[in-house]
């Protein structure tokens, strides 16, 4: 951890700023190293090198229309009272080979096309097949007869009922990207957007930072799965689905471990477990001052390199717990365990501080990680107008987050639910923290305070 904000001689008993403790994180933690994935692997990902374009998209020239190819001197002036009359060469289908084995279309003449396929020789420009009979000598049609059911439909005549313009109805090579241009910059996350061009320019695959590999533990003998029977002093373990789904919302591949009971020694053998698919552990629960927290207790003897300091690790290992001058989420733990000093964070278990602390300070984590720059590892933070009846209360001394629902059209920010940090139902309805600077007791209404926006 960062010798800068290394705890002094008061070691665990000092209060850390939310500033502190976030630096710490990121000081510590490193982008994962690069491997190479093939293309739906990578989706996700962020890639470390500049892709080049080796061929022009398109690679040549092809119709974007179901029509005909023709010359534009032949169909000029054509209307539905006069049309012009051309003579039907033959198909030439998507995938058809290049130039020496297509039809070329010469004066008075035009060959049926189809979306995709390469423009003939000869050929000017496409018209789509509407403007024309179809080669059926009728009025305008809708569509071609199907080549397998009328192949004499690439022969014969078409009467064309609007003139073209040169290069009508044609996608020019290159027109897309051309060969030697930058397809995507070094830093791209790659969407499926960024995944179909790289696949159009033919990589196969692609050299990225994987997406980190995030291990949720919940801790607590009260906590039950969803879906099974509640007994008395019992409640449903929220906190390992809510972090896992925040890890996988924050870029991470998530794996979620069941509630373990309240044993240091269980605990202890779970992470280590643990360790061998995770890039990084976070836990929730067990981190504060009772009899039963033993979040602390197993990471003190995890082995001989985990060891809780008393004024910061050093260029050591180990996990040490912390109080953070905010409201919800005061007690927090931050270090790294087994063999590969695997960063964990540790959270508290109330529901509301748990998440809280996980988009403060374990989404950076994992967001850097990823390898993504600095300004883009943190959610986005705006001012707005606090929209509220009374004056919102914040102790001194502490950061506060409430919970808010945010209307960026009106620039307006609502608190909503308390403060409790056991109010699930409260945080489902929140899309933003309203975030109560520390040197703040009371915030009036139509006061502007800063917001972190959430998803």
């Amino acid at each position: 951890m960062s010798s800068a904000t290394t705890p002094s001689a008061t070691g665990q008993h000092q209060l850390w700023s939310v500033d502190e403790h976030l630096d710490d994180i990121l000081t510590t933690v490193h982008p994962l190293d690069p491997i190479e994935l093939q293309l739906l692997d990578a989706q996700g990902c962020v890639l470390v090198e500049d892709v080049t374009v080796p061929v022009s998209l398109p690679p040549f020239d092809n119709s974007s229309m179901d029509g005909y190819a023709v010359r534009v001197a032949d169909v000029a002036g054509a209307s539905e009272e006069f049309p012009a009359v051309l003579t039907v060469i033959g198909d030439v289908a998507a995938g058809a080979a290049g130039p020496d084995g297509q039809p070329t279309v010469g004066p008075g003449q035009a060959a049926r096309i189809m979306t995709g396929a390469p423009l003939p020789p000869g050929a000017e420009a496409v018209v789509p097949v509407e403007w024309t009979d179809g080669g059926l000598g009728a009025g305008p049609v809708d569509s071609m007869t199907a080549h397998s059911s009328a192949p004499e439909g690439a022969s014969g005549e078409v009467r064309v009922h609007r003139p073209a313009q040169a290069r009508a109805h044609v996608r020019a090579q290159g027109s897309d990207v051309k060969a030697g241009d930058r397809a995507l910059a070094s830093g791209t996350v790659l969407g499926p957007p960024q995944i179909a061009l790289l696949a159009a320019i033919g990589r196969g695959t692609v050299r990225v930072r994987p997406r980190p590999r995030v291990v949720v533990v919940s801790t607590g003998s009260e906590l039950v799965q969803p879906g099974e029977q509640l007994a008395d002093g019992q409640i449903f373990d929220s906190n390992s689905f809510a972090l896992t789904a925040a890890a996988r919302d924050a870029g991470a591949i998530a794996y979620r471990v069941g509630a373990v009971a309240d044993d240091a020694e269980t605990l202890r053998s779970t992470i280590e477990d643990q360790l061998i698919r995770a890039d990084l552990i976070v836990t929730t629960g067990g981190v504060s001052v009772g009899a039963y927290d033993v979040v602390k207790e197993a990471l003190t003897s995890i082995g001989d390199q985990y060891t809780e300091a008393e004024d910061g690790l050093g260029a050591g290992s180990g996990v040490e717990f912390r109080k953070l001058a905010m409201q919800p989420g005061k007690p927090q733990g931050f270090g790294s365990v087994g063999p590969d000093h695997t960063p964990l964070l540790a959270l508290p278990g109330n529901p509301v501080s748990s998440y809280v602390s996980f988009e403060l300070f374990v989404r950076p984590a994992v967001r850097t990680l990823m390898g993504l720059p600095a300004e883009s590892v943190q959610r986005p933070r705006v001012r707005a107008e606090l929209a509220t009846d009374k004056a919102l209360t914040s102790p001194a001394g502490r950061r506060q987050f409430l919970r808010g629902v945010y209307d960026a059209e009106a620039g307006r920010v609502a608190p909503v639910g308390g403060s409790g940090s056991h109010l699930v139902a409260a945080l489902a309805q929140a899309d933003a923290l309203i975030v109560v600077p520390e040197d703040v007791t009371s915030v009036e209404p139509g006061t502007e305070v800063d917001v972190v926006v959430l998803g």
